[in-house]
Protein backbone atom coordinates (compact mmCIF):
# COMPACT_ATOMS: atom_id res chain seq x y z
CA UNK A 1 0.00 0.00 0.00
CA UNK A 2 2.66 2.25 0.89
CA UNK A 3 6.31 2.26 -0.49
CA UNK A 4 8.46 3.32 2.11
CA UNK A 5 8.66 2.47 5.74
CA UNK A 6 10.31 6.01 6.35
CA UNK A 7 8.85 8.07 9.16
CA UNK A 8 7.84 11.67 8.03
CA UNK A 9 7.96 15.22 9.98
CA UNK A 10 7.47 18.25 8.66
CA UNK A 11 8.57 21.38 10.25
CA UNK A 12 7.17 24.32 10.42
CA UNK A 13 9.38 27.39 10.28
CA UNK A 14 8.01 30.52 11.75
CA UNK A 15 7.25 30.58 15.40
CA UNK A 16 7.83 26.49 15.62
CA UNK A 17 11.94 26.43 14.56
CA UNK A 18 12.50 29.84 14.32
CA UNK A 19 11.98 32.61 16.61
CA UNK A 20 9.95 35.17 14.52
CA UNK A 21 8.89 37.40 17.12
CA UNK A 22 12.63 38.77 17.98
CA UNK A 23 12.89 39.06 14.17
CA UNK A 24 9.57 40.53 13.33
CA UNK A 25 10.49 43.13 16.67
CA UNK A 26 13.66 44.10 15.15
CA UNK A 27 12.73 44.76 12.05
CA UNK A 28 9.74 46.97 13.21
CA UNK A 29 11.98 48.84 15.79
CA UNK A 30 14.25 49.91 12.62
CA UNK A 31 11.10 52.15 11.33
CA UNK A 32 10.22 53.25 15.09
CA UNK A 33 7.16 50.99 15.43
CA UNK A 34 6.62 48.73 18.48
CA UNK A 35 4.83 45.71 18.39
CA UNK A 36 4.08 45.01 21.85
CA UNK A 37 5.26 42.41 24.34
CA UNK A 38 5.52 38.94 23.20
CA UNK A 39 1.83 37.97 25.54
CA UNK A 40 0.09 40.92 22.92
CA UNK A 41 1.61 39.43 19.98
CA UNK A 42 0.44 35.63 20.16
CA UNK A 43 -3.13 37.10 20.69
CA UNK A 44 -2.80 38.92 17.16
CA UNK A 45 -2.26 35.95 16.14
CA UNK A 46 -1.84 36.96 12.48
CA UNK A 47 0.79 39.43 12.92
CA UNK A 48 3.49 37.90 10.64
CA UNK A 49 0.88 38.32 8.00
CA UNK A 50 0.72 41.94 8.10
CA UNK A 51 1.48 42.28 4.61
CA UNK A 52 -1.71 40.46 3.11
CA UNK A 53 -3.50 43.28 5.30
CA UNK A 54 -3.44 45.13 8.47
CA UNK A 55 -6.34 44.17 10.16
CA UNK A 56 -4.43 42.64 12.81
CA UNK A 57 -2.45 45.84 13.81
CA UNK A 58 -3.55 48.44 16.41
CA UNK A 59 -4.29 52.05 14.63
CA UNK A 60 -0.72 53.71 15.64
CA UNK A 61 1.39 51.11 13.76
CA UNK A 62 -1.38 51.29 11.01
CA UNK A 63 -1.25 54.79 10.96
CA UNK A 64 2.82 54.45 10.95
CA UNK A 65 3.00 51.59 7.90
CA UNK A 66 0.68 54.20 5.62
CA UNK A 67 3.74 56.34 6.00
CA UNK A 68 6.49 53.80 5.95
CA UNK A 69 6.76 51.72 2.35
CA UNK A 70 5.98 48.54 2.76
CA UNK A 71 8.76 47.08 0.54
CA UNK A 72 11.04 49.03 2.84
CA UNK A 73 9.72 46.77 6.18
CA UNK A 74 10.23 44.19 3.82
CA UNK A 75 13.98 44.94 3.05
CA UNK A 76 14.36 45.42 6.84
CA UNK A 77 12.90 41.42 7.84
CA UNK A 78 14.64 39.79 5.20
CA UNK A 79 17.98 41.64 6.27
CA UNK A 80 17.45 40.68 10.12
CA UNK A 81 16.37 37.20 9.23
CA UNK A 82 18.91 36.70 7.29
CA UNK A 83 21.63 38.32 9.53
CA UNK A 84 20.45 38.24 13.02
CA UNK A 85 17.16 35.71 13.41
CA UNK A 86 17.62 32.73 15.67
CA UNK A 87 16.36 28.99 15.79
CA UNK A 88 14.63 28.30 19.01
CA UNK A 89 17.26 26.33 21.49
CA UNK A 90 17.84 22.67 20.90
CA UNK A 91 16.14 22.99 17.49
CA UNK A 92 19.60 23.03 15.42
CA UNK A 93 20.97 20.09 16.94
CA UNK A 94 17.56 18.06 16.47
CA UNK A 95 17.43 19.41 12.84
CA UNK A 96 20.89 17.69 12.47
CA UNK A 97 19.93 14.68 14.60
CA UNK A 98 16.81 14.03 11.99
CA UNK A 99 18.86 14.75 8.87
CA UNK A 100 21.31 11.94 9.60
CA UNK A 101 18.49 9.33 10.65
CA UNK A 102 18.42 7.13 7.71
CA UNK A 103 14.47 6.40 8.40
CA UNK A 104 13.74 9.61 8.72
CA UNK A 105 11.91 11.99 5.64
CA UNK A 106 12.03 15.51 7.28
CA UNK A 107 11.96 19.01 5.73
CA UNK A 108 10.42 22.34 6.81
CA UNK A 109 7.30 24.13 5.24
CA UNK A 110 7.10 27.86 5.51
CA UNK A 111 5.02 30.86 4.81
CA UNK A 112 7.86 33.67 5.27
CA UNK A 113 7.28 36.82 3.74
CA UNK A 114 11.05 37.78 3.05
CA UNK A 115 12.46 38.65 -0.18
CA UNK A 116 13.19 35.52 -1.84
CA UNK A 117 12.16 33.46 1.53
CA UNK A 118 13.77 30.57 0.43
CA UNK A 119 17.07 31.98 0.04
CA UNK A 120 16.46 33.74 3.36
CA UNK A 121 16.46 30.72 4.94
CA UNK A 122 18.97 29.10 3.81
CA UNK A 123 21.49 31.91 4.68
CA UNK A 124 19.47 31.78 8.48
CA UNK A 125 20.26 28.04 8.63
CA UNK A 126 23.60 28.06 7.21
CA UNK A 127 24.54 30.58 10.13
CA UNK A 128 23.28 27.43 12.32
CA UNK A 129 25.27 25.24 10.45
CA UNK A 130 22.32 23.25 8.71
CA UNK A 131 22.78 23.08 4.61
CA UNK A 132 18.71 23.31 3.40
CA UNK A 133 20.01 21.14 0.59
CA UNK A 134 19.84 18.13 3.39
CA UNK A 135 16.41 18.39 3.80
CA UNK A 136 14.11 15.73 2.16
CA UNK A 137 12.17 19.01 0.74
CA UNK A 138 11.82 23.04 1.65
CA UNK A 139 8.24 23.80 0.92
CA UNK A 140 6.88 27.92 0.36
CA UNK A 141 2.83 27.85 1.13
CA UNK A 142 1.40 31.29 0.10
CA UNK A 143 -0.63 33.13 2.62
CA UNK A 144 -3.73 32.44 0.01
CA UNK A 145 -3.01 28.26 0.37
CA UNK A 146 -4.12 25.78 3.07
CA UNK A 147 -1.83 23.55 4.65
CA UNK A 148 -3.98 20.47 4.67
CA UNK A 149 -3.36 19.98 0.75
CA UNK A 150 0.05 20.43 0.74
CA UNK A 151 0.55 18.30 3.81
CA UNK A 152 -0.93 15.23 2.19
CA UNK A 153 1.24 16.34 -1.32
CA UNK A 154 4.35 15.75 0.98
CA UNK A 155 3.01 12.61 2.45
CA UNK A 156 2.17 10.85 -0.95
CA UNK A 157 5.29 12.08 -2.57
CA UNK A 158 7.56 9.98 -0.14
CA UNK A 159 5.07 7.48 0.06
CA UNK A 160 4.32 7.42 3.56
CA UNK A 161 1.91 6.05 5.52
CA UNK A 162 0.27 8.52 7.94
CA UNK A 163 0.17 6.86 10.71
CA UNK A 164 4.22 7.02 10.34
CA UNK A 165 3.70 10.61 9.60
CA UNK A 166 4.06 14.06 11.67
CA UNK A 167 3.30 17.71 11.42
CA UNK A 168 4.98 20.36 14.07
CA UNK A 169 3.30 23.75 14.16
CA UNK A 170 2.66 26.63 16.58
CA UNK A 171 -1.15 27.74 14.91
CA UNK A 172 -4.35 25.99 15.54
CA UNK A 173 -3.93 25.97 11.39
CA UNK A 174 -1.19 23.85 11.91
CA UNK A 175 -3.57 21.29 13.91
CA UNK A 176 -6.48 21.24 11.71
CA UNK A 177 -3.84 20.79 8.65
CA UNK A 178 -2.18 17.99 10.24
CA UNK A 179 -5.44 16.03 11.13
CA UNK A 180 -6.89 16.72 8.05
CA UNK A 181 -4.02 15.29 6.05
CA UNK A 182 -4.35 12.21 8.66
CA UNK A 183 -0.72 12.36 10.15
CA UNK A 184 0.13 13.22 14.27
CA UNK A 185 0.74 16.67 15.33
CA UNK A 186 3.19 17.81 17.10
CA UNK A 187 1.97 21.17 18.62
CA UNK A 188 4.02 24.33 20.55
CA UNK A 189 2.93 27.01 22.58
CA UNK A 190 5.49 29.62 22.40
CA UNK A 191 5.40 30.89 18.84
CA UNK A 192 2.01 32.58 17.61
CA UNK A 193 -0.10 31.47 19.41
CA UNK A 194 0.07 30.90 23.25
CA UNK A 195 -0.98 27.78 25.36
CA UNK A 196 -4.67 29.14 26.52
CA UNK A 197 -5.44 29.74 23.06
CA UNK A 198 -4.62 27.07 21.88
CA UNK A 199 -6.35 24.47 24.74
CA UNK A 200 -9.09 27.24 25.25
CA UNK A 201 -10.85 28.75 22.63
CA UNK A 202 -9.27 25.46 19.54
CA UNK A 203 -9.45 22.84 22.32
CA UNK A 204 -6.32 21.25 21.30
CA UNK A 205 -5.03 18.15 24.39
CA UNK A 206 -2.97 19.49 25.96
CA UNK A 207 -0.75 16.24 25.81
CA UNK A 208 -0.16 17.32 22.09
CA UNK A 209 1.21 21.05 23.12
CA UNK A 210 5.09 21.87 24.25
CA UNK A 211 5.73 24.56 26.09
CA UNK A 212 8.98 25.20 25.09
CA UNK A 213 11.74 24.00 22.40
CA UNK A 214 13.82 21.55 24.88
CA UNK A 215 10.55 19.84 25.92
CA UNK A 216 9.48 19.81 21.86
CA UNK A 217 12.80 18.86 20.79
CA UNK A 218 12.13 15.59 23.43
CA UNK A 219 8.58 14.46 22.44
CA UNK A 220 10.34 14.34 18.67
CA UNK A 221 13.40 12.55 19.64
CA UNK A 222 11.26 10.11 22.00
CA UNK A 223 8.37 9.29 19.42
CA UNK A 224 11.38 8.78 16.70
CA UNK A 225 13.39 6.80 18.63
CA UNK A 226 16.37 9.19 18.73
CA UNK A 227 18.98 9.35 20.63
CA UNK A 228 17.08 7.67 23.63
CA UNK A 229 14.48 10.62 24.22
CA UNK A 230 17.52 12.85 24.91
CA UNK A 231 16.13 16.88 24.83
CA UNK A 232 17.47 18.90 27.36
CA UNK A 233 15.23 19.89 30.45
CA UNK A 234 12.43 21.02 29.54
CA UNK A 235 12.17 24.11 31.34
CA UNK A 236 14.87 25.41 28.62
CA UNK A 237 14.52 29.07 27.58
CA UNK A 238 13.28 29.28 24.01
CA UNK A 239 14.77 31.61 22.44
CA UNK A 240 18.40 32.36 22.66
CA UNK A 241 18.14 35.54 20.33
CA UNK A 242 19.74 38.65 22.87
CA UNK A 243 16.23 41.41 23.46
Amino acid sequence: MYKSRKRLLILDADGTTIDAFSAIEAAFSRHGLDIGDEARFQKRHNLFKYLGGLKEFPAIIKKNLRRNSRSRLVDSLTEVYRQEATMYEGIPDLVRELVAAPDVVVGMVTRNITNEPLETLRQLFQRHDIDINALDFLVHIPLSEKKTSQFRAIREQFGINPARAYVCGDEHKDFTAAIGSGMHPFMVSYGFEDYDRLTEKFEIPHELISRTSGELCQRIRHALDLGKGRGGPVNTRTRTAAR
